[in-house]
């Protein structure tokens, strides 16, 4: 039998749903391939938030990619941190960033991306896009790369 690394969220019978926004459901464990750059995809096609003005809901698509360093986020932890944001209320590049700046400081991945693709409210649909390239290494140079490539762009 594997140890749990120190998760907690990972196999409890109990699971808990927050009513609100919150970054603390986050867990990590290490990377067991530090030496190789690769790509972790997490595809959340259910992600519900609240307009900040009318408090109706808002529907999206929300994918993240990242190229992990030392920590790896722990996907059901990610899942639940995702939900919480069902009572929060903010626009939808504001969930974007926060999203990625909470994976930032949690992680410190080398490289990271979020994409938005929320559904149509009032005939315009909105699709944030956010990235991150650890300073100081060829990631920023794949960062800026992404943002400038970014087919929403073109």
């Amino acid at each position: 039998m594997r140890e749990n690394d120190g998760l907690t969220l990972l196999g409890a019978g109990n699971t808990k749903y927050a009513d609100d926004y919150s970054p603390a459901l986050l867990e990590t464990f290490i990377n067991k391939h530090p030496e190789n750059d690769y790509f972790v995809k997490f595809n959340c096609p259910e992600f519900t938030s609240l307009c900040p003005i009318t408090g109706q809901p808002d529907f999206a698509e929300i994918t993240i990619n990242y190229i992990p360093d030392v920590m790896m986020v722990e996907s059901k932890s990610l899942k639940l941190y995702l939900f919480s944001f069902r009572n929060h209320g903010d626009f939808h590049e504001e969930c974007v960033n926060i999203i990625m700046k909470d994976l930032i400081k949690l992680m410190e991945p080398r490289y990271i991306e979020v994409i938005g693709r929320f559904t149509p409210r009032g005939g315009i649909s909105i699709h944030p896009f956010a990235n991150y390239g650890k300073p100081g290494t060829r990631f920023m140079d794949l960062a800026n790369k992404r943002l400038s490539d970014f087919p929403y762009f073109n």
